[in-house]
């Protein structure tokens, strides 16, 4: 009898919807993986239907995100690798310290619970949801130019502006003010075990020219998971900008995780 494969979970991130992670899907199963890319608690099965109704996605924090996907890996039959994208490589972090998966890849990661640095561009990206305090239980669109700025900065304007009309959601805001006060919070839901000696391999990867998550962000992430023992690695992609998941370089990124995986043993 073959085997079964190993289940990969791919999370997404604000104002993306899933079905963006088609391309990746497509490679990790064609490399001998069982992927699946469930989307956030509230996102319809497609990027129309979830833009027609926001509501669903309103006041949906970074613990109920969390919760959704540990409800998702708990049903699987082994514990799967998650990779995951912006908040969604927070999410990956959080429950690859619960020992709820084998190994995760966390692409240019939102900040948890401890990373200090909030680079002035990290600011102007979450601006549009922040401005307002009355957005927290909202879910909040980001215009063409507003994701040109925060996604596609690295890349040409015409792509920039193709994959926001292809991919981009509305996102609930509250994850992002949770994140604003979350070192002043003791019961913050973005607190991550990063001291965990007997977690799965991490890889953190960052995009050089982010917007959203500058490599300060990653770097600091990084020096928090100093004092455990289990792998945490950490690749730069120097000319790429928060898009790097979903634009016409995706693959360079997709495969390098896919060596990282496989050196580490998954």
């Amino acid at each position: 009898m073959p085997s079964p494969r190993t289940p990969v979970v791919f999370i997404h991130g604000l104002w993306l919807h899933a079905a963006s992670w088609g391309p990746w899907t497509d490679l990790f199963e064609d490399s001998g993986y069982q992927p699946i890319a469930p989307g956030w608690p509230g996102d319809a099965d497609t990027v129309e239907e979830t833009r027609a109704n926001p509501e669903a996605l309103a006041g949906r924090g970074f613990g109920d995100v969390v919760d959704h996907y540990r409800d998702i890996i708990t049903s699987l039959d082994t514990p799967p690798i998650l990779v995951g994208h912006s908040f969604g490589g927070a999410v990956a972090e959080k429950l690859l310290a619960l020992n709820l998966a084998s190994a995760a890849v966390a692409i240019d990661a939102a900040q948890i619970k401890g990373v200090l640095p909030v680079p002035i561009t990290t600011l102007r990206s979450a601006f549009p949801a922040l401005k307002n305090p009355a957005n927290r239980n909202r879910a909040v669109s980001l215009t063409t130019s507003q994701f040109r700025y925060g996604f596609g900065n690295a890349i040409p304007a015409e792509e920039s502006h193709e994959l926001h009309r292809r991919w981009s959601i509305p996102g609930p805001a509250k994850p992002l003010f949770e994140a604003a006060v979350m070192n002043f919070d003791p019961r913050s839901p973005l607190e991550v075990n990063t001291a965990s000696t007997d977690r799965g391999p991490l890889l953190l990867v960052m995009g050089g020219k982010d917007h959203i998550v500058p490599p300060a962000i990653t770097r600091a992430t990084h020096k928090q998971y100093r004092h455990s023992t289990a792998i945490t690695d950490v690749e730069e992609f120097p000319d790429r900008g928060h898009s790097l998941t979903i634009d016409r370089g995706w693959r360079d990124v997709a495969e390098l995780a896919l060596n990282w995986l496989k050196k580490n043993g998954h």
